[in-house]
């Protein structure tokens, strides 16, 4: 009898290994949304990508004036939100939050199909899709309202390195909501609900569900897919969001900066992240979805504070809102990270006024 469970767990682990390999076609990245005690709500992510992406963080106050940058007829609007934000190749707002805890998580999907525009639907260039949630909406219900009434059409151009825009959005806020945001054969499908806490890439969301029942049936703590594949990475960052403590663990906590809950909490989610990162300098010959992670964040949503964590330096900085000024007129500010710079804990003294980054410009041709 246990020779013929570990065979059929076998064929059926491999079966599934190969289906998901053959429509994996993404760089990789992952993101999980943790609840816990005493209203703490904390998103962490990974950002897995072929090469460096000459990121860096950026504070937005509210009042910043920004246009769709896809012709035009492009929508127009100024900021309610101040954010922090972290860019990809000066051109994208990839990651970030905003005053009202709202997060934003950009992850590569490769079978987005935007589809064609359509009368009636301004466009936007796909870098500011984002920005436009973290300058705009306060909650996760917001957003989705506002989404579903379709106030845009996303155009995609490629990156600088010639890869394609094909994104999909996570958002949650500050009571622990979450919505997934995917464009598949041209329509908008969107995942809203507290329970939708893990994305990955490939496949879409609904099939990767799916694949995720199956590995809650056989449970974590028997056997866990180990591959760097979308797909497996869900399944891990599924059962240890699961089992990590959503109360003050007294094991661990003797270590923890100022003995808090909270600081101990951030420092579970940063664990999953980089328990479901890459290592660096791997690369998969023709499977460009097995990419090193460069960086992962973390952002505390109930006391507002964004951390960085890069996988090519010792040390994770972090950014407290409270000790920022997003008033209409302050300054935009930036922590320059893409020669090596090396920080450690509040930075908040070492931002410095910068002018903004040119967020990359749209036609009207779809990707």
């Amino acid at each position: 009898m246990q020779t013929l469970i570990k065979t059929t767990l076998l064929t059926s682990t491999l079966c599934i290994a190969l289906c998901v390999s053959t429509i994996q076609q993404s760089n990789a990245c992952t993101r999980a949304l943790y609840v816990g005690t005493d209203n703490t709500v904390i998103t962490g992510r990974t950002m897995d990508w072929a090469e460096d992406m000459q990121s860096n963080l950026w504070v937005f106050p509210r009042g910043i004036h920004r246009t769709g940058l896809a012709g035009e007829t492009s929508p127009e609007w100024t900021s309610k939100y101040g954010s922090v934000v972290a860019s990809v190749y000066e051109i994208v707002s990839a990651d970030g939050m905003n005053e009202k805890g709202l997060v934003m998580n950009i992850l590569y999907l490769a079978e987005t199909n935007y589809g064609k525009p359509a009368a009636g639907h301004p466009p936007l260039s796909i870098s500011l899709w984002g920005q436009y949630a973290l300058d705009n909406f306060a909650t996760v219900s917001e957003a989705v309202t506002a989404m579903r009434a379709k106030p845009f059409h996303l155009i995609a151009p490629n990156l600088p390195n010639g890869d394609a825009s094909q994104a999909h959005l996570s958002l949650s806020d500050a009571s622990g909501d979450s919505a997934i945001f995917e464009y598949i054969d041209g329509e908008l499908v969107i995942h809203h609900g507290k329970e939708f806490q893990v994305m990955t890439n490939s496949p879409i969301y609904s099939k990767q569900l799916a694949l995720n029942e199956y590995w809650q049936e056989i449970g974590g703590t028997v056997f866990l897919p180990g591959t760097s594949r979308a797909a497996d990475r869900f399944a891990r960052t599924s059962f240890a969001l699961s089992a990590i403590p959503k109360t003050l663990d007294q094991h661990y906590i003797r270590g923890v900066p100022d003995h808090s809950y909270a600081n101990q909490a951030v420092a579970g989610v940063l664990s999953i992240m980089r328990s479901v990162s890459v290592p660096l300098g791997i690369t998969t010959p023709n499977e460009p979805n097995i990419a090193s992670t460069i960086w992962r964040t973390v952002s505390d949503q109930k006391n507002l504070t964004y951390y960085f964590d890069s996988s090519t330096r010792p040390n994770t900085p972090s950014i407290p809102f409270p000790n920022l000024k997003f008033d209409s007129g302050s300054d935009l500010l930036k922590l320059p990270l893409d020669e090596g710079q090396v920080y450690s804990g509040d930075v908040t003294r070492q931002l410095i006024a910068a002018k903004p980054f040119q967020f990359l410009s749209a036609t009207q041709k779809s990707q």
